[in-house]
């Protein structure tokens, strides 16, 4: 019996091994590659990126040749090392830093050792190329880009990490691919596809021509133009209105949902990431903590949006039947609820809701908000069908745009309160902050214009989006022209549209009035906290406004952001008719306000020290 089994599992150890060797012998070629790889040279090929062109055709991003030296590290021979060192300008040190680098990412592979030469560093290192083995002069291009605005939406290339390589095979040590902005949102689009050239080397190491008669030998495939949305001389412009100030602003055209302008302040020039200083410069942005030029406000700023947030309120409480739009409801200055708490308001006497949105009153929209909650048996479903409602404006998640970045913001519902209360403990009256945009609400300036854009719909919007053509197609994903309809009915906007006329005409920003063009919109004053050493303080508000133009059949819808502005037609308002104006006009007949604004500054409220005691506030 134990002869028996030791003959078993020899006849079974036998068969194991001889199927082992047939597989490795028949089906697996990874030996077969190695081997290939070692008498085959890989050469790759680089497309030139696609154009980047702005609604009207203007070219915004081109290419430059730019020349890297590359390196193979077990194709490298003994070589004076101080004499090449010296020509490419780098230490002993960092070159032996570089080679072992590449040595470790792949003997075979190419990577790069010197990026991005200049022409005349090309023109005089490739005469002398020859004398050193495993090194070449790769080609390939750069962006060029032909305005100084725009690094937010247009975005940059820089080389790729091990991270990315591991996360897509396509990329090689040294390659570039797409950071931020379109450029990294349509990177298969711009990129293009590499050529490939395998070239046949001899027992000696030497190249002997291609390999098999270059029968595998690729064509690069240039990469695809890019027609967006953005129009570059209101991009442009609206950048110099924001100088000196920290903010966004975000234009929107209603009927299609393309974004028109997306400026963050402060920016930065693009040129700055592109060439051999890109990493220094990158570094110098990065590390800017107190302006942040990296960080896009107009999508990452999460802000409370004050009054413009009214319109809600009030469309809202329509649709739900707690308040017609000529019913009547009379301010004392304040508005009165709990335990003798009070809610400021500048406004005094009564009001409907076209007067009450045209005079900003607080008391008013106190008033319907906390009837919507109330019309429910809990707070908690009140406050469910509250956000449900501004959930179908786009609010209280990412709206869907073609960017790389953003913030959700915040819309709380009834289980956000339970959490924040114990034993649910909370009525409508706790949360009235949210009736006029202060409280829990939080809005970035790109879900505000897409809401003023929806008013100015009477009740529908399209995803906002930036792609308006790709090569020489004029098309669009499908997923930017679907409809979305909001849950309010569209009669209950005609009172809203007109409130905001009235604002403009008689209200809050009457002095703010372009001749020719009837605007629609809605001044905002945000209360602004922060908490130093444990300490809630008030520093100055934010300035906000929203707008749309013209009332009927409108063009563009905007919203405007301005940090610490104080109030909302100090700042946002002025910018904001400034902006329609440029563009539906495309000149400037208020040059007050052009003035007041290219010459205004906050710089110096951004530069107070935060001493433990809050600031005055000039409301």
């Amino acid at each position: 019996m134990r002869k028996l089994l030791l003959l078993v599992i020899v006849l079974i150890t036998g068969v194991v091994f001889a199927g082992r060797l047939f597989y490795l012998q028949v089906y697996d070629t990874s030996f077969e590659q190695l081997s290939q790889n070692n008498a085959v040279k890989v050469l790759y090929d680089y497309p030139q990126r696609g154009y980047i062109f702005d609604r009207n055709g203007k070219l915004l991003v081109s290419n430059q040749p730019s020349y890297d030296v590359m390196v193979i590290p077990q194709e490298v021979k003994p070589l004076d090392t101080t004499e090449f060192t010296d020509l490419l300008g780098i230490t002993k040190g960092r070159f032996d830093t570089i080679l072992q680098k590449a040595r470790v990412y792949s003997p075979r592979l190419p990577s790069v050792v010197i990026p991005q030469l200049t022409k005349s560093e090309y023109a005089f290192l490739s005469e002398k190329m020859y004398k050193y083995d495993g090194f070449y002069i790769q080609k390939r291009s750069l962006r060029d880009y032909q305005v100084d605005h725009s690094a937010n939406v247009l975005g940059y290339i820089a080389e790729v990490n091990k991270r990315i390589i591991e996360d897509n095979p396509y990329y090689q040590m040294g390659e570039l691919i797409g950071m931020q902005g379109v450029e990294r949102q349509y990177e298969e689009t711009l990129r293009g596809v590499k050529g490939v050239k395998y070239i046949q080397k001899d027992k000696f190491n030497r190249d002997i021509g291609p390999y098999k008669d270059g029968i595998f030998d690729t064509l690069p495939e240039r990469g695809k133009d890019l027609r967006l949305t953005i129009d570059a001389t209101l991009q442009r412009y609206g950048e110099q209105l924001m100088s000196k100030k920290r903010g966004g602003i975000v234009a929107i055209e209603p009927s299609s949902g393309e974004i028109l302008a997306l400026v963050t302040a402060p920016n930065y020039d693009p040129s700055l990431l592109v060439g051999r200083e890109r990493s220094k410069n990158f570094t110098r942005l990065y590390y800017d903590t107190i302006a942040r030029p990296l960080f896009d406000r107009g999508l990452q700023g999460e802000y409370p949006p004050g009054s413009p947030f009214k319109t809600l309120t009030g469309l809202i409480a329509m649709e739900e039947g707690v308040i017609t739009e000529n019913e009547i409801i009379r301010c004392p200055g304040a508005y009165y609820y709990g335990r003798g708490q009070r809610l400021a308001c500048h406004h005094r006497g009564p009001s409907a809701m076209i007067n009450g949105i045209a005079n900003s009153c607080n008391t008013y929209f106190c008033t319907v908000y906390r009837r919507t909650i109330e019309k429910y048996a809990t707070p908690e479903e009140g406050m469910d069908r509250w956000h449900n409602h501004l959930q179908s404006f786009g609010l209280g998640d990412y709206l869907g745009y073609d960017l790389p970045i953003g913030k959700k913001g915040l819309i709380p519902d009834g289980d956000f309160y339970d959490r924040w209360y114990p034993e649910h403990q909370w009525y409508a009256t706790a949360t009235i902050s949210n009736a006029i945009g202060q409280g829990e609400i939080l809005l970035t300036p790109i879900q505000m214009a897409n809401f003023t854009a929806t008013i100015a719909n009477r009740g529908w919007y399209y995803t906002p989006h930036m792609i308006k053509g790709i090569g020489k197609k004029d098309s669009i994903p499908s997923e930017y022209t679907e409809k979305h309809v909001t849950t309010v009915s569209p009669e209950h906007f005609e009172p809203v549209v007109e409130g905001m006329h009235q604002v403009y005409t008689r209200g809050t920003a009457s002095f703010l009035q372009i001749p020719g063009i009837d605007i629609c919109g809605k001044t905002g004053t945000a209360e602004n906290y922060v908490r130093i050493d444990g300490k809630r303080m008030q520093l100055t508000d934010h300035s906000i406004f929203v707008a749309f133009a013209p009332k009927d059949n409108p063009k563009i819808a905007i919203s405007v952001f301005v940090e610490n502005g104080y109030w909302g037609s100090r700042w946002a308002g002025r910018i904001a008719g400034l902006m329609i104006e440029k563009y539906l006009k495309g000149e400037i007949t208020r040059k007050d306000m052009e003035e007041y604004v290219l010459n205004g500054s906050l710089e110096e409220e951004y530069a107070k020290p935060y001493s433990g005691e809050p600031f005055k506030i000039n409301n």
